[in-house]
């Protein structure tokens, strides 16, 4: 099905809510294909698309709270 997914992400999951065929990465905007989304946040409910841009989201989150 084309066009964006409404995820719900979970622990170790993530349950899709509105069918699509990706989710946009909540850093840098890029389509994730679902069968290749391995990154996210439960807490923040948002998807990354690779470790380096969880780092970067983390750190920005970080340097905030000071």
């Amino acid at each position: 099905m084309p066009g964006e997914a409404e995820v719900r992400y979970l622990d170790g999951d993530f349950r899709v809510i509105r069918p699509g065929s990706f989710v946009r990465c909540a850093v840098t905007g890029v389509e994730i294909p679902l069968e290749e989304l391995r990154y996210w946040s439960v807490d923040l409910q948002e998807a990354y698309a690779s470790p380096d841009v969880v780092m970067q989201r983390h750190a920005a989150s970080y340097g905030r709270k000071s």
